[in-house]
């Protein structure tokens, strides 16, 4: 999952960011409202995490412009305003959640993850297909109940096969889902991590398979088997132009 988070407190900011990559996230950050609101003009995110009192533009005009463009994505609302009116304001404007500083950090991940489950899966915390299972809350992969060993990367890559389970998703894709925009990695990061998880995966009822040139897909084994062979389908797929 990718997070957005705009906050012009550096301190803060440096706490929301470690806090949320430390449990599996890819977190962007911008420090004021202008960097905010081109940003969402042109990148996608799972969820935002917004400060209301910006520098530049504030954040509710950020949370409006970005509603008025007709975007669903969740917005939860971090703010030392903590006026009944001002709680009702912001989520009128489109906010998801309002949180009042100080905070919790752990009910903060509890809300995202709550939030998440809303926008990305369903309201169910498990998804599972054949013997493999994803818990959003805990953010652990099982097989049969039995914890597999993933680094966190690993489980943040599965994840976002998980919620687009039985389609392509690109490795450019799941390079900004694992990374955002940290760092300076490379497209063959991913290849590694696709190899590493499908030996971990394997067994499960549900395999990981390379569409060359496109990416890959999460899918049961009885999807694969009924399939026709690879370089057929290729042909196929090629001609209808998809």
């Amino acid at each position: 999952m990718r997070l957005l988070v705009v906050e012009d407190d550096f301190a803060l900011s440096e706490v929301l960011v470690y806090s949320l990559r430390q449990v599996g996230y890819a977190v962007d950050r911008v420090v004021d409202g202008i960097a905010a609101d081109t940003l969402l003009r042109h990148e996608r995110f799972d969820l935002i995490v917004l400060d209301l009192s910006l520098p530049k533009l504030d954040g509710l005009d950020v949370l409006r412009r970005f509603r008025a463009q007709g975007f669903a994505t969740p917005v939860m609302i971090l703010s030392a305003r903590d006026a009944d009116d001002e709680r009702v304001q912001g989520l009128d404007s489109g906010a998801d959640d309002y949180m009042v500083k100080p905070f919790s950090i752990n009910e903060l991940e509890a809300r995202v993850r709550a939030l998440l489950r809303r926008s990305t899966y369903t309201n169910s915390p498990r998804m599972r297909h054949g013997r493999l299972a994803f818990d959003t809350v805990s953010r652990t992969v099982t097989i049969d109940d039995v914890t597999l060993d993933l680094s966190a990367r690993e489980v943040s890559l599965l994840e976002a096969l998980f919620v687009h389970f039985g389609q392509i998703v690109s490795k450019e894709r799941l390079l900004e889902q694992v990374y955002g925009y940290e760092g300076d990695v490379g497209l063959n990061t991913i290849e590694v991590y696709i190899h590493r998880l499908r030996k971990k995966i394997a067994g499960s009822g549900v395999s990981l398979r390379t569409i060359h040139g496109r990416g890959y897909v999460l899918e049961t084994e009885d999807a694969r088997t009924s399939r026709l062979p690879a370089k057929i389908e290729n042909v196929v797929a090629s001609n209808l132009g998809t």
